[in-house]
């Protein structure tokens, strides 16, 4: 599976980055990397086909883009070329195997990956670690929906979740998110590759980390809240504070109870209940 990167020059960058951001959110980018001179997206190449950007016309910026294909055997050299360790508050180490470790916090996670996203250094990934260290993961069976790097169900373990599902569509990320698993010792955490069609037969979750896009996760309310336990939670991220209004009133639906948000810059995570 290949990816497209489409990198986005804008001018003036702030605040025009993040409204263009916003406005291409509703196709199904995977991640954003912001830069000093605007931000870069990445897709599937298979994705892309929808994206249409001859209809955004600003008077207030201007912008260009750049589409390049990324080869896939050039992403683990660009990773160890330009990667920093993340760290999420004082609470845990995101870095790679050549980085030092960290002994100033109580947890780490240590991972290398492939053509998959999720290293930490997006603020939605580190905005469902905060929610996740002030929630009890003790004995609790999980779900990590779209777990690209295996970043929070290693988390999630670690955390005291004993039963652990990983799951993504994407083939690079299942194979990468194995890979981390067994460099943290976490051999509780199950990895498959499926879309939300393959869990029709699992048993409840106590707990769903949903980390995708706004479009996506609107799709899957229904179904989370049918897989989640009574009380059980669930943490949503990859979407602006501006898309929380919206997901509230499709979550509402689903018996799914509001309960908390978080938000770092214009991205958001909010933590729902099922009633």
């Amino acid at each position: 599976m290949s990816y497209l990167s489409y990198q986005f020059t804008v001018s003036p960058p702030e605040p025009g980055s993040e409204i263009l951001m916003a406005l291409i959110s509703e196709y199904e980018f995977d991640s954003f990397d912001f830069n000093d001179s605007g931000f870069t997206a990445y897709i599937k190449e298979e994705s892309a086909t929808n994206v249409e950007l001859s209809n955004f016309d600003f008077e207030d910026f201007k912008f260009t883009c750049e589409i390049k294909k990324i080869p896939l055997t050039n992403w683990n050299a660009e990773w160890e070329k330009n990667f920093e360790p993340v760290l999420v508050d004082d609470l845990l180490s995101i870095r790679a195997p050549f980085h030092e470790k960290n002994n100033k916090v109580k947890h780490e996670i240590v991972i290398m990956p492939k053509m998959s996203f999720g290293t930490g250094h997006h603020q939605t990934t580190r905005l469902v670690c905060r929610a996740m260290f002030e929630t009890y993961f003790n004995n609790k069976r999980v779900l990590d929906m779209g777990c690209g790097t295996g970043i929070l169900a290693i988390l999630a373990m670690q955390l005291g979740a004993t039963d652990i599902l990983a799951i993504d569509i994407d083939e690079w990320s299942v194979e990468n998110s194995i890979e981390n698993c067994a460099t943290n010792n976490c051999s509780k955490i199950v990895v498959t590759k499926g879309d939300i069609e393959s869990l029709e037969n699992e048993k409840p979750f106590d707990m769903i980390i949903a980390n995708i896009n706004k479009n996506i996760l609107k799709k899957h309310l229904e179904f989370y809240a049918k897989k989640l336990a009574s009380t059980g939670k669930l943490f949503l991220s990859g979407f602006f504070v501006t898309d929380m209004d919206e997901l509230k009133s499709v979550a509402a639906k689903h018996n799914l109870k509001f309960v908390s948000y978080k938000n770092e810059n214009e991205w958001a995570m909010m933590l729902f209940e099922k009633e």
